[in-house]
């Protein structure tokens, strides 16, 4: 299983011109899962992702994670 993580300020997913979810402040995050795959695995990316700290903090250091700043993610 792998993952692509972008920090956005919006995204949205529009399917046959129906806005299926959208977001502000957060992260896209596309998932690659195969055959195999477990739920355990699954499990494990999604709190990897809610911890990683890839948001500024006030000194504008990278050092604040999804929760800590009120986001959302799209996946």
């Amino acid at each position: 299983m792998k993952t692509l993580i972008q920090r956005v300020s919006e995204a949205s997913l529009v399917v046959d011109d129906d806005t299926i979810g959208q977001i502000g402040n957060g992260l896209l995050v596309l998932v690659c899962a195969m055959q195999g795959d477990t739920d355990e695995q699954a499990e494990f990316l999604a709190r990897k992702v809610a911890k990683l700290r890839i948001f500024e903090d006030e000194q504008g250091k990278m050092n604040r994670s999804i929760q800590d700043v009120g986001g959302v993610a799209l996946v």
